[in-house]
């Protein structure tokens, strides 16, 4: 049985989970010991020490737009990706863009908002920064969306499993797509797929232990990964001090260095 290395929390993971519960392939899940900075075996699985890792009979695949094309590839029905050559790459760049650009936005809000880096005034301009682009990447949608109903295309599949989680995110902190409009209906279909429901059931598990995060991160239980766009989201939107804040108190990490 492949095996997957997760935290249900990550948007990454769910895009996946999403896939394996459409495709009917059982899995197991478990969460890695990936997430404080500390030396792990978890390291051997996934030189970046983040989720998600598929095992799949000992071979080990990170990434997540990587898995997705190994279970694409290994388990083609029912497929995933549109047919044509361009409405595959149209979906990958929908899938890019939201794994990019949109994730730093809610990886910020929950920064701010869940481990309270940042209070006061500041914390009100970040987040009035993030409600702002979240604005801008909706009307991007929704002319990607077009007329049709799925990003996919005729039918559900990659394209589409690859903006659910970050659009259910912006909702989860209060910022969801305008009522009535074609990307709220999109998010109504979505809602009534098992494979969604089962992926996000799996978070409330978790949610109660939101108000324990700061006290997590200045114990070094846990440091948050600050790669690439979210540095440069952070950055953005005004918040080098947090960075600075952070890399003094040494509650955050960035990709590992490969050895």
């Amino acid at each position: 049985m492949l095996k997957l290395y997760e935290h249900p929390f990550s948007p990454y993971v769910q895009k996946v989970k999403i896939a394996l519960y459409e495709k009917n392939i059982p899995f197991e899940a478990e969460i890695p010991d990936a997430f404080s900075g500390a030396p792990t075996k978890y390291r051997a699985l996934n030189p970046r020490l983040e989720v998600p890792a598929l095992v799949d009979d000992g071979f080990a695949i990170f990434d997540s737009t990587i898995i997705l094309d190994y279970l694409e590839d290994k388990w083609s029905n029912p497929p995933m990706l549109p047919v044509t050559p361009r409405e595959r790459a149209r979906v990958r760049m929908i899938e890019d863009l939201c794994d990019t650009y949109y994730e730093a936005i809610n990886w910020g809000l929950m920064e701010v908002r869940a481990w309270k880096r940042v209070t006061g005034d500041h914390a009100a301009a970040i987040e009035k920064r993030a409600r702002e682009q979240t604005v801008g990447v909706f009307a991007w949608l929704e002319r990607e969306l077009g007329l049709g109903e799925w990003f996919n295309g005729s039918s559900f599949g990659h394209g589409d499993l690859s903006v659910f989680p970050y659009l259910h995110g912006s909702v989860v902190w209060g910022v969801g797509p305008r009522a009535g409009s074609k990307l709220a209906s999109w998010l109504e279909r979505m809602d009534e797929r098992e494979s969604v429901r089962k992926t996000i059931a799996a978070t409330q598990q978790f949610t109660g232990s939101m108000d324990a995060l700061p006290a997590m991160l200045e114990s070094g239980a846990f440091k948050r990964q600050y790669r690439d766009h979210r540095l440069e989201w952070m950055l953005r939107v005004g918040g080098v001090e947090v960075v600075l804040e952070g890399l003094k108190k040494g509650t955050i990490r960035f990709s590992e260095e490969v050895s």
